[in-house]
């Protein structure tokens, strides 16, 4: 098996190759530039090479144009000819039609299978990242996990969140005795942002069974690496969603891999398209999450290649540690732009053959400014590099094509049905039940005695000689006098009105 990807042909007449070498894929990279230069297709020759060294690969179907991979290329394309043409120039000898194994995912679980996480493994700074919660409201949202753990109620999907909520906010009063301020108001708001992420369609995300990370790293019966591809057009109508699952998933991976140091290849490959989302109006936190998940994941055997319109993206400590770049056309038609293609052209190591900043203004479509890293980590010289064409079809499937990939796939049927086990929600609204049947045990019991006592006062009203109490009510001790008294307290409209407020009626109205 080759140790490089083969990316496309540089120098002077294109014809010396440029490529990705294996043990340093997971040193991550980039691919940037402007809408309709290209990236699209280098990001699929990119898969289709790392799939063919038997690496899996995860990334986002912005367009849908992506699972083309599914398929191989066709010999009655439109493109064929040039494609035949541009293989030829770079010396891409080998270069054929072919297909990829694929595995389509979908959040909505209608263009692929669906992929849940639980509220709990999301956690609180993600969440609050998803609802663009404010420090007070996230402060409040902190405190919901807390009470969770605490009180053993499991948060499995959003009615568990919404649920332990109501309880905070009926409790809030102890509550803010030992965690600080803890606001109806503060609450009320997560409750509206959690609506409108149902309204959404977010809440079909959280729930089980959760995505398990180890179908992520599936190769096919010849060897190589499966790709999963996210249906992410409709998601795209929700930016703040696709940034936070694609950030939690990164973070997922983070969290439960080992260290394998450096391997002969990546364990993994993930494209993160659209990056730009995942930092715009990110608190400082956040950033500072993903920096120390870029840093460190790769020692885990991770890559990560951020795919967008601009390098100037991508905050600044998180560029430097992109070691692989494609860097597609960019245009300078304001200020901004021309400052942001600078420190574009400054990243490079300088070729003396053409100046880096005309070269990233002038290069065509399906052309780029490359430049990978060689022996002993260090960036190779920027060059002028045609990308190869792509060995898969270009452009989109058809539905049925994709209905029976899903059916034939390796997990099909595992994340289908959606399961519902107790959680906090049912522990919930169980403890409000078993607090209504005892409000009302007491409320009957409050009801007997005082009809006892009517029927007592009555005898003794129309009787010559008063009735004498039986022993037993004589008996009485004052222990057993308070504890009756307590009883018909707690039988009275007071009494319901405590117990219910406090252990949450509400669950018994749903």
């Amino acid at each position: 098996m080759s140790e490089t990807i083969f990316v496309g042909g540089g120098g002077e007449d294109y014809a010396t190759p440029q490529h990705v070498l294996l043990k340093y894929g997971n040193r991550h990279g980039l691919v940037a530039g402007a809408t309709g230069t290209g990236k699209t297709v280098t990001l699929q020759i990119l898969a289709e090479g790392f799939s063919s060294a038997g690496v899996p690969v995860f990334l986002s179907d912005v367009k849908g144009d992506l699972a083309g991979l599914a398929k191989a290329g066709r010999e009655d394309f439109k493109l064929h000819d040039a494609f035949t043409k541009r293989a030829a120039t770079i010396g891409f000898v080998d270069y054929s039609y072919r297909e990829f194994p694929v595995t389509f995912w979908d959040l909505f679980g209608e263009q692929g299978h669906p992929v849940r996480t639980t509220v709990a493994e999301m956690g609180p700074l993600l969440l609050a990242r998803l609802l663009d919660l404010t420090e007070a409201q996230e402060g409040v949202l902190n405190i919901a996990f807390r009470v969770s753990d605490e009180e053993g109620l499991p948060m499995l999907d959003l009615k568990d969140l919404q649920s332990v909520l109501v309880w905070v906010g009926e409790n809030s009063k102890d509550l803010s005795l030992r965690y600080g301020n803890v606001s109806t108001a503060s609450v009320g708001a997560i409750q509206r942002a959690l609506l409108v992420l149902e309204n959404q369609g977010g809440a079909q995300f959280f729930g089980e069974p959760a995505l398990e990370l180890s179908d992520l790293f599936r190769t096919d019966t010849d060897g190589r690496g499966r790709i999963s591809i996210l249906a992410a057009d409709r998601l795209m109508g929700s930016p703040r969603l696709y940034a936070t699952f694609l950030l939690w998933l990164l973070s997922e991976l983070f969290e439960e891999l080992p260290e394998v140091g450096d391997p002969d290849k990546p364990r993994l490959v993930f494209f993160f398209d659209e990056a730009h989302l995942l930092f715009d109006d990110a608190p400082k936190a956040l950033v500072d999450k993903v920096e120390q998940v870029a840093r460190l994941i790769r020692s885990k055997g991770v890559g990560v290649y951020f795919v967008t319109q601009n390098p100037d993206d991508v905050p600044e400590d998180i560029l430097g540690q992109l070691g692989n770049r494609v860097q597609h056309a960019l245009r300078a038609f304001t200020a901004r732009d021309r400052k942001a293609l600078k420190q574009a052209a400054e990243t490079y190591r300088d070729n003396p053959r053409f100046v880096i900043e005309d070269a990233i203004r002038e290069v065509g479509v399906g052309e780029a400014v490359t430049s990978f890293l060689e022996a002993k980590g260090a960036p190779s010289m920027a060059e002028r590099t045609l990308i190869r064409p792509p060995s898969s079809q270009l452009g989109p499937i058809d539905p049925a094509d994709r209905a029976t990939l899903i059916k034939s796939s390796p997990v099909a049927g595992k994340y289908d049905t959606l399961q519902d086990r107790e959680s906090a929600h049912e522990m919930l609204r169980k403890r409000a039940e078993d607090a209504a049947r005892d409000a009302e045990k007491a409320e009957a019991e409050a009801a007997r005695a005082e009809e006892e006592d009517r029927e007592f006062r009555a005898a003794r009203r129309w009787s010559g000689d008063a009735p004498k109490r039986t022993s037993s009510r004589r008996g009485d001790s004052l222990g057993e006098a308070l504890g009756k008294a307590v009883i018909r307290e707690l039988g009275g409209t007071t009494g319901r009105r405590i117990v219910r407020g406090i252990l949450g009626g509400l669950f018994k109205g749903r």
